[in-house]
């Protein structure tokens, strides 16, 4: 007893006075937190905002929520010609990204050939490159190829311009897989595409989830191919339609945010819905990688 109530008092300074890393690690990652918290509560509340509200005090709660705002932002933006445009490239661009990085990073993963070397770091490097320097020698050759303004334009430098981490990802997660299974797969006949689609596919659909989900918030957020390569109102997607609410001399706030919330609204059900998915995806590549 006495050697407990010994043991006791020599613990107990320890649950008064915490480890000072600990203690400066969670406050930084509270300060993040709070960073990333508090700007998206400012915009909820804002978007309720009326117009003068806001031009008078950016930062107080709205007297009377005007629910109205996200009508207005609705029928300005016409928001579901744009979240059609949006989700049509995005599907086809996730799709195209998906296969192709599955196929490379498979390939990759198992095979030697010449230039093996050349083609990954091929890949790492347009991980480097910044997308903006290339906007206008892209701008030029869309142009005179007659590829601008047409439904399918955003989907090329989509899949073009976010194929480098997907490959990665699969290659790394399929280098974990062990070489008996297809050892096994070879033996009982089957050929290499037999194997890679019937044997690995199934067992690579963590990762290749993985990869959908980024490269659907990715694909739905872009915003610089799209204001670019796309001059037809009817073409244009989610993100550029925030530019409806600034005028020439003004910008109404309130109904800005109202689009920018409903503009956010299928990125964040997804990511809420996935993000366990997510989260799994990236571990068990980098573990197996």
């Amino acid at each position: 007893m006495e050697l407990q109530l010994e043991l006791q008092s020599q613990r107990s300074p320890r649950r008064f006075f915490p480890n000072p890393a600990k203690l400066a690690v969670n406050a930084l990652l509270l300060l993040f937190t709070a960073s990333c918290i508090i700007p998206l509560l400012w915009i909820g509340y804002s978007s309720l905002k009326t117009q003068a509200e806001f031009a008078n005090n950016i930062l107080s709660l709205p007297s009377a929520p005007q629910f109205s705002n996200y009508w207005e932002a609705i029928k300005l933006t016409n928001m579901l010609q744009l979240s059609w445009n949006s989700a049509r490239v995005t599907f086809l661009s996730v799709i195209g990204i998906t296969a192709i990085a599955y196929v490379t990073g498979y390939i990759t993963a198992r095979l030697d050939f010449k230039g093996k070397r050349a083609m990954i770091f091929y890949y790492l490097f347009g991980m480097l490159v910044p997308i903006h320097a290339l906007l206008v020698p892209i701008y030029l050759l869309f142009k005179n190829w007659g590829l601008a303004d047409q439904w399918y334009t955003l989907i090329i430098p989509y899949i073009a311009f976010n194929l480098s981490l997907p490959i990665m990802l699969v290659s790394s997660y399929v280098m974990g897989i062990p070489r008996e299974i297809e050892e096994a797969a070879a033996i009982d006949g089957l050929s290499f595409s037999g194997t890679m689609y019937r044997i690995i596919l199934p067992i690579a659909v963590p990762v290749l989830t993985t990869v959908a989900i980024l490269q659907f918030f990715s694909c739905w957020n872009e915003f610089s191919f799209a204001l670019v390569l796309l001059n037809d109102e009817s073409l244009r997607t989610v993100p550029l339609g925030m530019s409806y609410f600034k005028s020439q001399h003004s910008t109404n706030y309130p109904q800005l945010m109202a689009g920018m919330i409903l503009s956010m609204l299928p990125v964040t059900i997804i990511y809420f819905v996935f993000s366990s998915r997510i989260i799994a995806g990236v571990m068990s590549g980098a573990i197996k990688g």
